[in-house]
Parts: structure tokens; sequence; C-alpha cells
């Protein structure tokens, strides 16, 4: 325990760390570089706040709003970053070099050898920076072939999707393994170490990496692209995002659903656009066996026709598909252009034909069952009572 006499002389004490002491005190850390970092974020903050209300409140043709945004943010950190290494600066004073050259000195102490090769705190350090290249060169690059390449060929969107997957993982592996080259990791001394490792990991992570498997084989085999409106077990939606682990899907409730890769491939899918995205919708009624049923075959087809999602030149197909107990189960088949359409379609003819059946007074008849009751029928006879 300390007094108060005693703080003014611990703060304005050079900062020890065992045998390590730093060229400035408590009192200068906190005045020459906490306060005004502090201050310098405070500032940030508002200046970010303001220029935000800003940029959401413009409406200008071909402005992205959210691009803006995200584009300020990154200045806003380069200058946090800025203000750090300034500030930094002030307070080591002409120590300034000779602590930094210390600390690389320190982060580059080696953690472990593999043959010629030795990890140490900076060479990890410069391989968050070669995976952020890649993925940045890899996503560049799936951009300028989508625009300009493939604007060029006629192939079908499946095809691009491909190309375009396999573009992007070779430009992402080619910089992956020439920027861990040229910070100095040899990938062929770290062979038996990545081995071991996977050997550990691959009991670990045998979901992930069966994911990831299932993932490659979507993206080359085609069974499902980004765009397609897909039926997987009871989830139906648009396929948003094909990634390596796992597929993003929009329902039709506006809900996003995360589904892994290998439930994909792995169980029955139903693409409703995978050839074709014109599909045929089916709407299934009763009518009582008193109708006609030529006079309900127009009705239904007349209604079909009528659909504004129907597919033109395409004429709807009447059918009698059964005679049940309480009705006639009759069928009309109509093609929409677009499978992402089918619900709202297949219930415009639902109720179209509720309209046309009241006007032309055919009957949709309710589940029923008559009983018939015998009369002068004797019941079992029962057994005499003995006297007493």
């Amino acid at each position: 325990m300390f007094g108060i006499v005693e703080l003014p002389e611990i703060l304005t004490t050079s900062i020890k760390f065992g045998t390590v002491t730093l060229p400035f005190s408590l009192l200068q850390l906190l005045v020459e570089f906490a306060l005004p970092l502090l201050g310098i974020l405070v500032l940030l903050f508002i200046v970010y706040r303001i220029v935000r209300r800003i940029i959401l409140r413009v409406q200008l043709e071909d402005f992205d709003n959210r691009r803006a945004l995200r584009w300020w943010r990154r200045v806003l950190r380069l200058v946090l970053i800025f203000s750090v290494f300034v500030f930094a600066g002030r307070l080591l004073g002409a120590e300034l070099l000779r602590w930094t050259g210390r600390i690389v000195q320190i982060l580059n102490q080696p953690l472990f050898t593999s043959g010629n090769t030795e990890i140490s705190l900076i060479t990890l350090l410069f391989v968050l920076p070669v995976f952020y290249l890649a993925a940045w060169l890899s996503r560049v690059s799936r951009q300028m072939v989508e625009h300009g390449l493939l604007t060029r060929l006629q192939l079908d969107r499946a095809r691009q999707f491909s190309v375009l997957n396999a573009v992007r993982f070779v430009v992402m592996g080619l910089t992956i393994v020439i920027g861990l080259s040229i910070i100095g990791i040899n990938l062929s001394s770290l062979a038996v170490l990545f081995g071991v490792l996977g050997i550990g990991l691959g009991f670990g992570l045998q979901d992930v990496v069966g994911n990831a498997f299932a993932g490659v084989i979507i993206i080359f085999s085609r069974p499902v692209k980004e765009g397609d409106r897909v039926l997987i077990d009871s989830i139906e939606g648009t396929v948003q995002q094909i990634k390596l682990i796992h597929t993003v899907v929009n329902t039709i409730t506006n809900e996003t659903i995360i589904i892994p890769n290998s439930r994909i491939t792995g169980s029955t899918m139903h693409n409703y656009s995978y050839d074709d995205v014109r599909i045929i919708v089916c709407n299934t009624v009763q009518v009582s066996y008193n109708s006609d049923l030529d006079q309900v075959g127009t009705v239904l087809i007349e209604a079909a026709r009528r659909n504004p999602w129907a597919v033109p030149g395409k004429e709807p197909t009447y059918r009698v598909w059964s005679f049940d107990d309480s009705g006639i189960t009759v069928r009309i088949c109509t093609w929409i252009r677009d499978a992402e359409d089918r619900i709202p379609a297949y219930s415009w003819t639902n109720l179209e034909i509720w309209r046309a059946f009241r006007e032309h007074h055919v009957e949709i008849p309710f589940p029923q069952m008559d009983l018939h009751v015998k009369g002068n029928v004797a019941g079992p006879a029962l057994p005499e009572r003995p006297e007493e």
C-alpha cells in the first residue's frame, strides 16, 4: 500500500517491467498517449455519426449508400491507426528507433523451427495480410472474369458459376502459396507438421471436412447454383450463396437458412430450376357427381388461361383425376414462366376457380356420409333370467 504523498513519485517515475525500463512514466503515458487517443476516438465517432446521417439521407441515382459507408469507415480506421503511431512517436521521442528495433528483434525470435523454416511472431503477423490479400485478389479476379470474359462467351448460368468459382479458388491458392514463400515459410518443410495436424484435426473436424468436400462437389458438378429455387427436406427457397462449408438459402418467408453442404449432397433435393425455370403448377378440386364434367373442364381451362404467370403458347391441361366418396376430383395443370412464382400462381388459379364455379353454378361438394337405418330388425336375443 502507498499513501497520497507517494502518488506523484509513482506517476512521474519511469515504468519498469523486470529489468526493462521504459523511457516514459505513467503520467506521460496517460497525458501524451491515452487521453489524446481517447479524444481522437470520440471525435472520429462523432464525425462518423454525422457523415453517416448525411449519406443515408442522400438519394442520388447510382449512389450506393452501403459502399460509401464502408469506405468512410476505412478512412476513419486509417486516421485512428495513424494517430496511434503519431502519439506513440511523440511519447518515445528520440528513443523511437531504438525501441522499434528492439520490438522487432523480440518479435523475430523463433517460436519453433521446422527444417529450414523458423516461425516467429512477426512471421505469423505477416500471414494475416497474405490471406487477406488472397481473398481480395480472388474476389477481384472473379469480378473481372464475370464482367469481362464471360460477357463475350455464350455460357449458361451453371457453367458461368463453375468457371467463376474455379477462378476464385485457383487465384486464392496461388496467392497463398506465393505469399507464404515470400515471407519465408517453406511449405515443403511444413508438410510433416501439417500431416500430423491433419490427422488430429481429422477426428475433431470430420463434419467440417465433409462439408468442404461437399462444397467442392457442388461447385464443380453443379447440382445447384446461385439463384435456383430449391426444396431441401422441408426448406423451400432461393439459393443466395454457395460457400465452401455451407449454402445460404432465402426461404419464401424471407428467412435466411444456413444449410451444411453435406446435407445437400447427401439427401434428395428438389431443384425447380435445374434445366428450365418454367414449371407446371397443378390445382386440384372436387366437383359434385351431378356436374357436367365437360363444362367443368371448359371453366377450368378458361380460368387457367387468365393466369398472369402463365407461359404464352402453352395450353393448360385438364384431367378427370379420380372418383371419390364425396365427389369427382379434377385437376388443371398450368405452365408458368418461373419456379419462384409457383405459390402466387397456384393461389391465383385457386381463387379464379372459386369465382368461376360460383358464376357457372358448379358445386364443390362437402365431405358427407349417408347413414341408412333399416326398420323391424330384431336385435340379439337376451338370455332368459331364471325364475326365483
